[in-house]
């Protein structure tokens, strides 16, 4: 579903860090090709491995706290000052802060967000169903990685599997100790901070902002008011816009043209038989997943649209089913470990049909629309696609 090659991670920690790590991933478990649509479950059941055999001897996990959306995500290439922290926690609403590692690393095969986190804080920064996993969190301290369940599902990464992990000129064996999403569209893998300092990742070079009763784009900027030069700020978790009865969708110069429409169609369906590759959108990838699909085809049309499913389906005004028209997003929030998150997207075409590249195991194909765990269409705007890709 994702390449997370976009906003804080990558333009602040870089390709440099990659190298310095410890290990490096390349372990993808096929599924057997059928056609299958997601099928959530609750976090107590098929998204948490049995009890770690990890040699690591895992601090105590505290239960589950107040949880504390986070709103506001800032990170750099060294520890943040504590000076930064200070004015950041003064802050008028803040009422959490919770700094983490965070780096790109090699996952799958795949370069990912990672975070070390402490387990008995970090998790009330994340989604009910994930925060409140005791045995998520305590495979988590015991040593495992817990990975997104876009990757794990979709991507077809074993639960339980051990698998290298880190950067490119060494490896070590992780095991993926669950699927868990943390609603945070850069990060597709969470470690303890001990395993964190095991792989050599940078040691509290980010953290998450919560005020919960401040507008998050002015949290946003209060924020950035205080960072000094080499720090960055983005939003964690954008609002899908929903809006007013009528919209915006039928102003000219705000919608595809026909020219463009047809061009997205015709390059998507050039795509059909390409395998599903988590993490791809280009030949040279050899394949390409739901977004990288989307990310190319609209390319085409000379639209610039993010990587992610949760970020492309901002691109626009979200609609009924009823009034879908060809060239609209089709967008599903399938991840039981983040409900509400938009983790499935695809192209329409017409007469309840899609073009989609469903998950590993199958290729870019042409299917009926479905409305299990739907969410909606997206009549794109290639003014609010570019403002999304920024």
């Amino acid at each position: 579903m994702r390449k997370p090659n976009r906003r804080v991670l990558p333009t602040i920690i870089g390709v440099s860090v990659v190298t310095t790590l410890a290990v490096n991933t390349a372990v993808v478990v096929a599924y057997d090709g059928r056609t299958r649509h997601h099928a959530p479950q609750t976090m107590t059941g098929g998204f948490v491995a049995a009890s770690s055999d990890s040699a690591i001897t895992p601090q105590s996990v505290q239960p589950a706290g107040r949880r504390l959306e986070p709103q506001v995500m800032v990170a750099g290439a060294t520890t943040l000052p504590a000076d930064v922290l200070d004015k950041i926690r003064k802050l008028k609403g803040v009422q959490g802060v919770e700094t983490v590692d965070a780096v790109q690393a090699m996952i799958a095969g795949k370069r990912v967000g990672l975070m070390g986190v402490n387990p008995s804080t970090f998790r009330n920064y994340t989604p009910e169903p994930t925060a409140k996993s005791d045995p998520l969190w305590r495979n988590i301290a015991g040593g495992d990685v817990a990975i997104s369940f876009t990757m794990g599902n979709d991507g077809g990464v074993a639960l339980g599997s051990r698998v290298p992990a880190g950067g490119k000129d060494h490896q070590t064996q992780l095991r993926v100790g669950a699927y868990a999403t943390m609603g945070i569209g850069d990060v597709d893998a969470v470690v303890s901070h001990q395993t964190a300092m095991a792989l050599g990742l940078p040691s509290g070079n980010a953290m998450l902002v919560s005020a919960p009763k401040v507008d998050s784009g002015k949290l946003l900027k209060a924020v950035r008011k205080v960072l000094p030069k080499g720090l960055k700020a983005v939003e964690v978790d954008p609002k899908i816009d929903y809006p007013s009865a009528g919209g915006n969708s039928g102003v000219p110069g705000k919608v595809m043209t026909a020219n463009q429409v047809q061009t997205v169609i015709r390059a998507a369906a050039s795509r059909i038989g390409w395998p599903y590759v988590w993490g791809g959108e280009s030949e040279s990838e050899g394949g390409y997943d739901c977004s990288g699909l989307l990310l190319y085809a609209f390319a085409k049309a000379g639209i610039h649209m993010p990587r992610v499913a949760a970020d492309q389906a901002r691109t626009g005004w979200v609609i009924p089913f009823s009034q879908a028209q060809p060239g609209d997003l089709l967008i599903w929030a399938n991840d039981p470990t983040a409900p509400g998150y938009i983790s499935h997207i695809a192209l329409y075409i017409g007469d309840g049909k899609m073009i989609v590249a469903p998950h590993t195991g199958t290729n870019v194909q042409i299917q009926s629309v479905y409305f299990r765990n739907f969410k909606g269409a997206v009549r794109v705007s290639p003014q609010m696609a570019a403002r999304a890709a920024d």
